[in-house]
């Protein structure tokens, strides 16, 4: 799950944006005739109800498969799916390595599956101008569970940076009633007890522990990151360029809202994106950031982390139970490990991460199935219904967990995820298939955080106890202006990562700045960041 930012301020105005958006531009969802593929549908479907087909039902999906669990055709969740949903899953699997350019060729030669989760939002815009992925908003009437999720959650201004010039968006985000930040960095505590530090709570305070570090064991990096590729420092420079004020790694975005000059500005040639950069140029140049965090592989910064010969990498919840710990338990078992909160930055004490999280396009193919309100309702259950998300991240009560009367799920005793139940003998995601990221998205906080550790949930509180950011204003492109800038988009993306990591590693000195932002202007960066403001301004001049 990659970080989206961004909450608006005013929610209430924004809401009266999003009607009169609605009513302006977009086709209501009832006008659509849909009587001729509605086989299999329930007649009465609403919030709540479970959803099952009336007659047997295949629906080809778009599969990211995960190496830590890959895909297993008797897992217990695909039985128990069609036992419900009377709905089978035909999944197209795709290694996580290559999803991103699977799905792009397979969108691009009419040969994608109807269902395509595991989509980051931008990354439908690639795919709304010839026509290939369905205005899945005007058939959000057929989604009661995500339509309520959305009134109830007060979305709406999340909602509407997924929108089109036509008012309508292509994408089914996940959705969260709360934001849940994950991503930070994981730091050897022992050491940190050895040296007679705090864990820091900033940025600076990471540059005086790291130093301090390297005066002890001068022989190492104390900091070696992973998730290095294949955009470089695309996890380190994520969560550092959000404590700058700026959007950077795997987060970059072109365009940066400015507040107080009520305009957006070319991200990369900002003073904010400029002075992350210092900083982690800086942690290389002291040679307290291993410069191989941006090229290595995520197990060559794990095998570093459990030799002694780092103690500082990115980690998630997940990797820091099954993997790390894990590792440094083979090979330092008096080590602790934890993951600490986002550190601080100029941009003060943030919880960053956005309520919307990845989503899924349909395929325009599906429109023309006879079974297209059938999916859309299996959707609807599987990704946005209270059941279905249990029943996706938890599995089948009585086989994989049991329920109190008080509601709390506790996993069986054979069972384990997480490290929350070590003497189980079968793993959940492994064994049975679910916590399966192609399926669990969003929710309220109870069961997002169900299977949070004490340690997690107290992480979560903290990040929760800090201020989002406010949702910056949409900037809807027609198809000839998306056209355009999306021949500048490469490019200046690759300029920017490329010369980011020469500026990083003293390659390229910052007094050569001014000249890097003179090449970015060669390469069209002031005629993209004006075509966001013109599309900025004709939606505020229709819709404020």
């Amino acid at each position: 799950m990659l970080d989206r930012t961004w909450r608006r301020v005013a929610i209430a105005a924004a809401g009266l944006l999003t009607l009169s958006l609605v009513a302006c531009s977009e086709e209501s969802p009832q006008t659509t005739d849909l009587s001729a593929n509605r086989a299999g549908a329930m007649a009465d479907y609403g919030v709540g109800d479970q959803f099952k087909a009336t007659e047997p039902l295949s629906f080809s999906t778009l599969y990211n498969n995960h190496s830590f669990y890959p895909l297993k055709n008797d897992w217990l969740f695909w039985s128990e799916l069609t036992k419900r949903t009377n709905v089978k899953i035909d999944p197209v699997a795709v290694p996580l390595s290559d999803y991103e350019q699977k799905r792009s060729l397979l969108i691009g030669a009419g040969d994608a599956p109807l269902i395509i989760p595991k989509t980051y939002h931008p990354q439908e815009n690639a795919f709304v101008s010839s026509g290939a992925i369905l205005p899945v908003s005007d058939y959000i009437d057929l989604m009661p569970n995500l339509k309520d999720k959305i009134a109830r959650w007060k979305l709406e201004p999340e909602i509407d940076t997924l929108r089109q010039s036509d008012g309508k968006y292509y994408l089914l985000p996940g959705v969260h009633e709360k934001p849940m930040h994950d991503y930070s960095l994981a730091v050897r505590v022992d050491i940190l007890d050895q040296l007679g530090l705090q864990i820091p709570k900033t940025w600076d305070e990471l540059y005086t522990v790291l130093k301090a570090m390297k005066a002890r064991y001068p022989d190492t990096y104390p900091f070696s990151e992973r998730w290095g590729k294949p955009t470089p420092g695309g996890s380190l420079l994520n969560i550092i360029g959000v404590s700058y004020g700026t959007q950077a790694g795997w987060n970059y975005q072109h365009a940066t809202w400015d507040p107080n000059a009520k305009k957006f500005v070319y991200t990369g040639a900002t003073e904010q994106y400029k002075q992350m950069l210092q900083y982690v140029n800086k942690l290389v140049a002291e040679g307290l950031l291993d410069p191989e965090s941006f090229t290595q592989t995520d197990d060559q910064a794990r095998q570093k982390l459990a030799n002694g010969k780092s103690f500082v990498i990115g980690a998630n919840a997940q990797t820091l139970v099954n993997e790390n710990r894990p590792d440094l338990v083979k090979t330092q078992p008096n080590a602790k490990l934890i993951k600490i909160p986002l550190l601080v930055g100029p941009a003060g004490e943030i919880n960053p991460t956005s309520r919307l999280e990845n989503g899924i396009m349909i395929s325009t193919k599906a429109k023309e199935s006879k079974n297209f309100v059938a999916m859309m309702q299996f959707i609807d259950w599987l990704w946005y219904s209270d059941a279905g998300q249990e029943f996706a991240k938890w599995g089948v009560e009585g086989t994989t967990y049991t329920k109190d009367a008080s509601g709390k799920r506790t996993l069986t005793a054979d069972v384990n995820v997480l490290g929350l139940n070590p003497n189980g003998s079968k793993h959940l995601q492994k064994e049975f298939g679910f916590y399966n990221g192609v399926f669990t998205y969003g929710g309220n906080p109870e069961l997002v955080q169900s299977f949070f550790s004490p340690e997690e949930q107290e992480f979560q509180k903290v990040m929760n106890a800090r201020k989002p950011l406010a949702v910056p204003p949409p900037y809807p492109f027609t198809d000839a202006e998306r056209e355009q800038v999306s021949l500048w988009e490469t490019p200046l993306k690759d300029f920017v990562t490329q010369n980011g990591l020469r500026f990083i590693l003293g390659q390229r000195p910052f007094t050569e700045w001014d000249a890097y932002v003179g090449e970015l202007k060669a390469k069209n960066s002031e005629q993209y960041i004006t075509q966001v403001n013109k599309a900025y301004e004709r939606y505020q001049k229709e819709n404020g």
